[in-house]
């Protein structure tokens, strides 16, 4: 299975990152598959479908920011390359993910990164500026895990695939329960990735 060229656009993304993002996808090619992070079939798309996907967000954040469930990195450790003035969080509970995760920190020289071994249910809750997840499980389903996490006034900025506004009503009663507000889908990258991103953000009150 070939690795899919670097796409034109991700140095307009990363800027003078570039380099690191290089260093991750290429550490994610070697390593990915056999440690279980990535299936096979996603090396021939693994800038446009995963990177560049998760890159696209990476205005949208700022602070403090975690991430649930960070699995390969995505979009944990490729936001946190990208966004270098952001303190990230990863937050990942499988103990192969946790030392994938931190070998790349150290490897990478991201000092703006903590890897926390643990559910989010046990996090210390409202202490985020933003908190982001990626493809991880239905909306409804994820705000338990990811709301509580988000300080008052802070904001939810979840990468959701092609049926994000779906998800957002049948996710009614839990974005109440939740004082989740302002809640909206945004399409990233149009024009301009082959691929876009949808974020559903939203406000969060304490």
């Amino acid at each position: 299975m070939t690795l899919e060229a670097e796409p034109a656009v991700a140095a307009e993304l990363f800027g003078d990152r570039i380099e690191v993002a290089r260093a991750f996808t290429a550490n994610l090619v070697d390593q990915g598959e056999e440690r279980g992070l990535i299936g096979p079939l996603e090396l021939p798309r693994l800038w446009t479908r995963h990177v560049l996907n998760s890159a696209i967000a990476a205005p949208l954040f700022h602070g403090s920011a975690a991430d649930v469930g960070s699995g390969a990195g995505l979009p944990g450790l490729v936001l946190a390359i990208a966004r270098p003035d952001v303190a990230w969080t990863l937050i990942e509970p499988m103990e192969r993910r946790v030392a994938w995760l931190s070998e790349q920190v150290d490897e990478l020289g991201l000092d703006n990164v903590t890897v926390l071994r643990s559910r989010a249910e046990d996090v210390e809750r409202a202490q985020f500026d933003v908190v982001t997840a990626r493809a991880v499980s239905a909306l409804r389903t994820l705000l338990p895990f990811t709301a509580p996490l988000v300080r008052d006034g802070g904001e939810l900025a979840l990468l959701k695939g092609k049926n994000a506004e779906l998800e957002i009503d049948a996710a009614a009663k839990q974005l109440k329960k939740y004082r989740v507000s302002d809640v909206r889908v945004e399409v990233l990258g149009e024009g301009v990735l082959t691929e876009t991103t949808r974020v559903v953000r939203a406000t969060v009150r304490g």
